[in-house]
């Protein structure tokens, strides 16, 4: 079979041309609408001479032979059908934060080669201030909006560009191999660019092997998977430029499911959320932890919307703090599932937990995917899921369907992607434990980790503590130097409507039956708002200058 995204899209809308694939404002798209769309595009993109220069078999890992295609864009169907109209002319599409700066979106797409990019019309002012220092950018297209702002000189109209194009299949020779490119978030270092051959990516996070089902690997079980009816109806309101955002679309087709996206599609935006919901009878939807669960609460007290046919929350690359997950629950139609997942660009898929309530205040645990493990701390060797080793620390670790490496980067390919007796595996920086039944307790990213007294401090697992305070809004935990300690656990705190901080003491008293002494917060600070990236990702950089401004006499 091959194992290509673009030839999955072709055979998903042969066999149900008429379903609805997408909606979005009083945009429709069936599946064979938005896969006729996405072939115009690549005609398109291989008539301006874009597509596959080398084949995969002639270069190193972090190599590669395909044209890039930035994609500047705010959600919508023109950024999944150029993400898919890419592969479809055996190009790639580079996803880029729409909230960059000059410099740090040249960076991206001097770092990503890209030859061609997709923007919307709005974001010209900051791609204009760009151009002039990346020559091989000659291609531009752009997607209308409502910014007023007018097409970069030579710039080509995508609407234009799919009207003299036809919808017929491109007769290329599409391979396994081909490329799909995620640019990391940059939370650790610059960003970089993630190469995973399709066939990976499919299997591993792209529904090609989902844990409780059959491997899709042949084209009469894909044709039986999105019969089964399990694909719904999926909000997503996380951002198309990183990986859960079009990951979330391109898996609910591959269950046969509809995209449906809110009508705001720059930033999250609570009420336009539940509308969609309401209006789209939504029956699952798609979050990042916290940062997006309780400004969506909020919304549900200040005005009711009919979320009778919610039945499934999934939360990627975040997981809950039990005090969320539970109000958001009690919101919800009874028996809602929720589902969280750890994984990452490079990782993919490592781990699920799926509930049918709440839980306790603690830490949450984790079934491993096949192939996940717990690496010791030379990453060396494997740790073993026995009670002799309970407590142990290790770095989570998977085998199996692996990107092949950075662009451009042999260094970080090698040191990120070790090989241990022979098994290849990827590590990617985040810290667990097994509990007693062998399951994951997922403690937090290595870089966020605080040294204090000689003791490590994950900060995800005493934020998640701190967040259950009933004045506490949100939270991020660092630490600021201390004479005594070396580093002071430090909480940065937002607070809940008409409450006021606790004090250092009230706070410690809440944390000290879930937390060891040490990882308890031995100050307190509080800011307007906790500051995070349109994805829900901390601002740790942010956190911890607050938290040492705060703390100086004034």
């Amino acid at each position: 079979m091959l194992v290509h995204l673009s030839a999955i899209q072709d055979l998903i809308a042969g066999a149900i041309p008429d379903r609805e694939a997408l909606v979005w404002r009083d945009r429709r798209f069936t599946y064979g609408e938005l896969n006729a769309r996405c072939r115009r595009l690549g005609r398109a993109l291989r008539r301006l001479g874009l597509g596959c220069r080398v084949e995969r078999d002639r270069l190193e890992p972090w190599k590669s032979g395909q044209d890039h295609v930035a994609l500047y864009l705010y959600n919508g169907n023109e950024y999944l059908e150029a993400l898919m109209g890419a592969f479809k002319a055996r190009a790639v599409g580079v996803n880029v934060n729409y909230r960059y700066v000059a410099d740090e979106l040249h960076y991206l797409l001097e770092d990503s080669g890209a030859r061609a990019i997709v923007y919307h019309l709005g974001f010209g002012p900051t791609l204009r201030q760009v151009l002039p220092r990346l020559p091989q950018l000659r291609t531009l297209i752009h997607v209308a909006d409502d910014s007023g702002e007018r097409p970069l000189p030579g710039s080509l109209d995508y609407e234009d560009l799919l009207a003299v194009e036809t919808p017929e299949p491109l007769d290329l020779p599409y391979s396994n191999d081909d490329l799909y490119i995620l640019y990391t978030g940059g939370t650790t270092g610059m960003p970089k660019g993630v190469l995973w051959r399709q066939e990976d990516v499919f299997f591993n996070g792209l529904g090609g092997h989902v844990p409780g089902f059959p491997k899709l690997d042949a084209e009469q079980k894909i044709l039986d998977h999105i019969q089964m009816g399990i694909g719904g109806r999926f909000l997503i309101a996380m951002p198309f430029m990183h990986g859960a955002g079009h990951w979330s679309a391109i898996n609910t087709w591959h269950r046969g499911g509809t995209a449906v996206l809110p009508d705001e599609n720059a930033r999250l935006e609570p009420h336009s959320f539940w509308e969609a919901v309401e209006r789209h009878g939504v029956d699952q939807i798609g979050v990042i932890g916290d940062a997006f669960a309780q400004p969506l609460i909020r919304a549900l007290h200040e005005r009711r919307y009919d979320v009778s046919n919610v039945r499934l929350v999934m939360s990627t690359a975040a997981v809950f703090s039990a005090t969320v997950k539970q109000e958001l629950l009690s919101l919800l139609p009874q028996g809602t599932m929720v589902v969280e997942s750890i994984g990452g660009s490079e990782m993919g898929l490592q781990a699920m937990s799926m509930t049918m309530g709440a839980g306790d205040a603690g830490l949450p645990t984790f079934e491993l995917r096949p192939g996940t493990v717990l690496l010791d701390a030379d990453r060396r060797g494997l740790l073993p899921q026995s009670s002799t080793e309970l407590g142990e620390i290790g770095w989570i670790a998977s085998s199996g369907h692996l990107p092949l490496g950075y662009f451009e980067d042999a260094e970080k390919t090698r040191r990120t992607f070790p090989t241990i007796d022979g098994t290849r595996y990827v590590v990617g920086g985040d810290r667990a434990r097994y509990d007693e039944n062998g399951r994951l307790v997922f403690l937090g990213r290595e870089s966020a980790c605080i040294n204090t007294g000689g003791e490590k401090v994950y900060v995800e697992e005493v934020e998640r503590i701190v967040k259950s305070h009933p004045a506490v809004l949100d939270a991020l935990v660092v630490g600021v130097p201390s004479e005594r300690f070396g580093q002071a656990v430090t909480a940065v705190v937002s607070l809940a409507p008409g409450n006021v901080a606790p004090s250092v003491a009230e706070l410690r008293a809440h944390c000290a039956p879930h937390l060891a002494g040490y990882k308890i917060p031995r100050a307190l600070v509080t800011a307007p708002e906790v500051v995070r990236s349109p994805s829900g990702k901390p601002d740790y950089g942010w956190a911890k200058e607050f938290a040492l401004r705060a703390q100086q006499p004034s």
